[in-house]
């Protein structure tokens, strides 16, 4: 799979993942809405990863969205970088028992709202990216 087949693939999973994401806000499944949301943004890094790396386009397996931005040398401002480092707990807190109860908690409908709109930030700072030639 050359490069651009990739970013497609991840660009292609991304947005089912978001629809996803929808799907359980409105179900209010807002664990696993946030936690879609994180691989909305996961996806679109490693979209972004595989576009801007012709040679070598497949990006490294994780799922710290900062460590990723920082593999592909993104300007981040602080705010985004905050942002990037909220959203990528919201993969690890749906994986863990441990850290299920306190993030169900946690997901307030109100809390869901707001984590949302930055996952939908970065989500447009991603795609305008990937739409660069």
């Amino acid at each position: 799979m050359n490069n651009l087949d990739l970013m497609k693939y991840w660009i292609e999973s991304a947005n089912e993942d978001y629809d996803t994401m929808l799907y359980m806000k409105a179900g209010k499944k807002n664990t696993w809405c946030l936690f879609m949301g994180q691989m909305v943004i996961e996806k679109l890094l490693k979209a972004l990863y595989a576009k801007n790396n012709i040679s070598a386009p497949h990006a490294p397996k994780a799922h710290d969205l900062l460590y990723l931005a920082e593999k592909m040398n993104l300007e981040v401002t602080e705010k985004r970088a905050n942002d990037l480092v909220e959203i990528t707990k919201f993969n690890l807190n749906t994986r863990y028992d441990d850290y299920k109860r306190e993030f169900y908690n946690k997901c307030t409908d109100e809390y869901t709202e707001e984590q949302i709109k930055k996952i939908e930030e970065v989500k447009v700072w991603l795609e305008t990216m990937l739409k660069e030639k």
